[in-house]
């Protein structure tokens, strides 16, 4: 079942008026709600942007959603993207327009912010202990029979905890989990066959829970794409699709989950966990990409599956405020203002000049010969990002650009 979102609550985002708690837009906006900015369709550096900015390519936005669900339609999965890349209800709403089946979503507090949008259907990629948490979660169930929640169990610890809270929460539907399956050396789930199935088997016992798939996170372990490692996550995967047929007669639901894949290899996904299930076993295959919906001119430039044919939709607009030395600008975009954990940003229009480091609020432009005649202090220069993920959280609204840079959504974000 498709994903519900409450479309007159995200829309509601719309008629909030805009302060100064807003960064980088215009303070000629400051009184007015993002309604009656859009229906000018103002340019944004027209109106009074301040440096920093970031924005959106509305064009690029539609190009990847569209690729996406093309994708999965001809490769058998389904997608629940991970809104944690970008926690804006309005993206989402655009995300389950486009075909997506669910959100993923990594805390409590993150489901928090989609069922505030009325979204009916959260894979938690996570465990879940915390009583305080799993109360307030059997109370949303109970409450709402039409959500529907799946989240991870990796230890037989893990299973009495929810177990024993949710009995005290008096919880009258069960939680729907999956066991997670592990890599060595990478993050939480069972390490083993052994461990898998014990755990499974307690989740099962369980009147609490529900045991309902198999998950993973294949690139727990790194972003590698050259052979070695497409090796290794193949195999890894592989213990998850042997999971799911070792544990036929364990799960609780007429149609079992198996569900991995980030923005990396997700198509080793679809490869190994799609197709040829035994017979009478039917089986539900997620993805949970996030970062394809922006795509970046870094991480996933070099290894998302759709490198060829995503299109980086985000960049940070900043301005140039010094050149003490010809071969150095300083301009006002820091760490404060866009990622930095996976690579620095990539400046547009420029033939060989790179970002050497961050502080705060500075970025360090090493131009090259070639460049040092073409940049002058206040020119405005447009940088790409690397890992949407750490970009969209440094900004509570962000605006959606057409191709002249005239504005057609203020986008609000809540991390």
């Amino acid at each position: 079942m498709a994903s519900r979102i409450d479309s007159a609550r995200v829309a509601a985002l719309a008629d909030e008026p805009l302060d100064w708690r807003f960064k980088g837009l215009p303070a000629s906006w400051w009184g007015r709600t993002p309604a009656q900015i859009c229906r000018q369709s103002p340019n944004l550096f027209d109106d009074g942007a301040v440096s920093p900015v970031c924005v959106l390519r509305l064009t690029s936005l539609a190009h990847n959603m569209v690729t996406m669900a093309r994708w999965c339609r001809r490769n058998g999965v389904e997608l629940a993207p991970h809104a944690k890349t970008h926690m804006s209800p309005q993206l989402l709403a655009r995300q389950l327009g486009a075909g997506a089946h669910a959100v993923t979503v990594a805390t409590l507090s993150q489901v928090r912010v989609f069922r505030a949008f009325g979204v009916s259907e959260v894979v938690l990629a996570n465990e879940l202990v915390d009583p305080a948490g799993l109360r307030w979660l059997a109370g949303v169930l109970d409450a709402d029979p039409a959500f529907h929640l799946v989240c991870w169990v990796d230890s037989v610890a893990g299973v009495e905890n929810m177990s024993s809270a949710l009995a005290d929460a008096g919880a009258s539907r069960p939680v729907d989990v999956c066991v997670e399956v592990g890599l060595s050396g990478g993050r939480t789930g069972c390490r083993g066959a052994a461990a898998v199935d014990e755990v499974a088997r307690a989740a099962a016992s369980s009147p609490h829970l529900r045991l309902v798939g198999v998950a993973g996170y294949e690139a727990a372990c790194g972003h590698d794409v050259n052979a070695e490692a497409v090796t290794r996550v193949r195999s890894y995967l592989a213990e998850l699709r042997d999971a799911v047929v070792r544990l036929a007669d364990v799960f609780e639901s007429e149609e079992v989950i198996v569900t991995a894949g980030g923005s990396t290899y997700f198509d080793a996904v679809a490869d190994v966990l799609t197709g040829d299930w035994p017979a009478g076993l039917t089986v539900r295959t997620v993805v949970r990409s996030g970062c394809y919906l922006t795509h970046d001119d870094g991480l996933y430039r070099r290894t998302s599956p759709l490198r060829d044919g995503l299109l980086p939709a985000m960049s940070v607009w900043a301005q140039m405020i010094s050149r003490p030395e010809p071969d150095l600008a300083l301009l006002t975009m820091g760490r404060r203002d866009v990622s930095y954990d996976q690579d620095l940003p990539v400046p547009y229009g420029l033939s060989d000049s790179h970002v050497v480091k961050l502080n705060d609020q500075h970025a360090y432009l090493r131009l090259s010969p070639a460049d040092q005649g073409r940049v002058a202090v206040g020119d405005w220069l447009e940088f790409g990002i690397s890992h949407p993920c750490t970009t969209f959280d440094k900004w509570p609204m962000i605006p959606v650009l057409d191709n002249d840079h005239r504005v057609v959504e203020l986008v609000r974000t809540f991390f």
